[in-house]
């Protein structure tokens, strides 16, 4: 860390003192218990998320940053800039909402009342992502209450529906601009340069028996399913092509496929059109999310990678993900942390953790890459 210049120190030192203030606001929403429920009232995706985005709002207004929120789905916080004219700026964005906890067997403690045991957090929402948003509103909170302008504005994007659809990335991006760069803390560090395309494919059969013959032949046959469907494919950066999520009705079939950049989504739909005629099956490409790239070498990933490796003096080379994360929806931004290498299986089960050292080392990382990434506009 001796490269840092006293502005970046000054950064450090004030993610340190603003800890215990910091760690009470992250108790504070992740007592929220924002699992999706039925609409209401100025609450899209239920009462319980509304009521986290309304919260973190309020918190960021006694903080002093502009707000607004987009159709009570995407809140934005923003530093630098006139909120309501902003076409080009920073993003950085996670969000509020959380797989389900009430019902989940194996909890030790309940997962809306945070504990520390052995210096780790257990909560629904620590580390998927309320923690690691909100490290990075607080790291905007430090660049602000030292007074460092960004050359260009930054927000802090509060989604509400990433675990169910992402349906609130439309919602946002035909109201506001997408941003010129940033990323998502809700993946993996080091930087994540690439991440693989997604795609959903239903196929409809005018019989049932034409349905469970279909299945047989590609879905239960003595080999993958990807090599029964001649989609063995094999990248040498991103790996194999993978075929998810399966379902089946009397007469369809259903399927995601992740898929890699040698490929398009089209061409997958012409060899499944392919292998479904003697079927007498129609083959529809429903969606189709394709894939984040950005080169290795690009200024957003450069110095991501900086702000890692001298805060981890750990490896930062940029690495694909075969995840999912807003990244795909809102362009411009790419993954970049919370988890640590070799931290895996944590969210979505019982007993989420994070711990308290890699929480403040996420915002220490996050606050200088804010800090880097807003020194000159490299996105003109």
């Amino acid at each position: 860390m001796n490269g840092l210049n006293k502005e970046e120190q000054a950064l450090l030192v004030k993610i340190q003192d603003q800890k215990d203030e910091m760690l009470q606001g992250i108790f504070e929403v992740v007592s929220i218990p924002s699992e999706r429920q039925e609409p209401a009232d100025h609450a899209p995706y239920g009462k319980p998320v509304k009521e986290a985005l309304d919260h973190v709002m309020e918190m960021a207004r006694e903080m002093g940053f502009a707000t607004k929120v987009i159709e009570d789905q995407v809140g934005i916080v923003q530093y630098g800039g006139n909120i309501d004219d902003c076409d080009h700026y920073l993003g950085i964005m996670g969000h509020l909402d959380v797989v389900e906890a009430k019902n989940q067997e194996g909890w030790i403690s309940d997962p809306y009342q945070p504990e520390i045991r052995d210096g780790k957090i257990y909560a629904r929402g620590i580390l998927d992502n309320k923690g690691p948003i909100l490290s990075c509103l607080y790291a905007l909170k430090a660049l602000k209450d030292l007074n460092i302008e960004p050359a260009l504005p930054i927000r802090i994007l509060f989604g509400t529906n990433e675990e169910t659809g992402m349906e609130d990335v439309p919602v946002y991006l035909a109201n506001e601009a997408k941003p010129a760069a940033g990323f998502t803390p809700d993946c993996k560090y080091p930087v994540v340069y690439a991440e693989r395309g997604r795609a959903l494919y239903y196929i409809d059969f005018d019989s049932i028996q034409k349905t469970i013959d279909w299945v047989n032949t590609y879905f239960i046959a003595n080999q993958s399913k990807e090599k029964a469907m001649n989609l063995e494919i094999n990248d040498p950066e991103f790996g194999l092509l993978q075929i998810r999520n399966t379902k089946m009705t009397e007469h369809s079939v259903e399927f995601a496929i992740s898929y890699p950049p040698c490929i398009t989504a089209d061409k997958i739909l012409d060899i499944i059109q392919g292998i479904s005629k003697n079927f007498e099956g129609k083959a529809v490409l429903v969606d189709d999310w394709k894939p984040v790239f950005f080169e290795k070498e690009s200024a957003l990933c450069k110095i991501l990678q900086s702000s890692y490796e001298e805060l981890t003096g750990l490896d930062g080379t940029p690495v694909p993900t075969t995840g999912g994360t807003y990244a795909k929806r809102l362009g411009g931004i790419l993954p970049f942390g919370p988890s640590f290498p070799g931290q895996k299986g944590i969210a979505h089960l019982p007993n989420e953790w994070m711990d308290v050292n890699d929480l403040m080392k996420n915002a220490e990382i996050y606050a200088l890459s804010l800090y880097r990434l807003s020194r000159e506009d490299h996105w003109k």
